[in-house]
């Protein structure tokens, strides 16, 4: 298989995560923005921030070939409207990246920086599979805060406990 050819299969695969992932980010209080349910945990507000973000990741590998954590950007926001469309941007960029990626994009390098320092390389194509089960994970993580303060949790690959047509009585 081409490399352009899993660079669709990871765009479909990305779309099918973006419902999930919106679904959770819609429902994100501001007001737990600094929520962390232990001290060595992030705080909500920035795990939502990264599941908005982490599709930007993959626009930046095809793009630029490298991330540093000195000087990548990131969003400054303080509402959840905010976070759902910085997701829904992030989300058209990688999707423009991946369909416009040429085996040379997806061939190159991918290198992970703290303030210059090399901490991981690795050729962008399996770079992007293991992004998107980062992005995964983080919602994931963000799932289990949000069942900690009783948010309802959306279904993601099937009911949730919070569905109210699959509750029984």
């Amino acid at each position: 298989m081409k490399n352009t050819e899993l660079a669709a299969a990871y765009l479909e695969e990305m779309k099918a995560e973006a419902t999930a992932s919106r679904k959770c980010l819609e429902r994100i209080p501001e007001s737990l923005f600094d929520y962390k349910p232990h001290p060595k945990s992030m705080a909500l507000g920035y795990l939502s921030l990264l599941v908005a973000e982490i599709p930007l990741w993959i626009a930046v590998m095809i793009e630029q070939g490298e991330i540093d954590f000195a000087t990548f950007k990131h969003l400054e926001t303080k509402t959840t409207q905010a976070l759902v469309n910085h997701l829904d941007e992030n989300l058209k960029r990688a999707e423009n990246a991946l369909r416009n990626a040429t085996e040379e994009n997806l061939q190159k390098d991918f290198a992970l920086k703290a303030n210059g320092n090399l901490l991981f390389a690795s050729p962008v194509m399996p770079s992007i599979s293991s992004t998107i089960n980062h992005w995964v994970h983080h919602r994931g993580q963000l799932t289990v805060y949000m069942r900690l303060n009783d948010i309802p949790v959306p279904s993601i690959y099937g009911p949730s406990a919070d569905d109210n047509q699959f509750r029984s009585s």
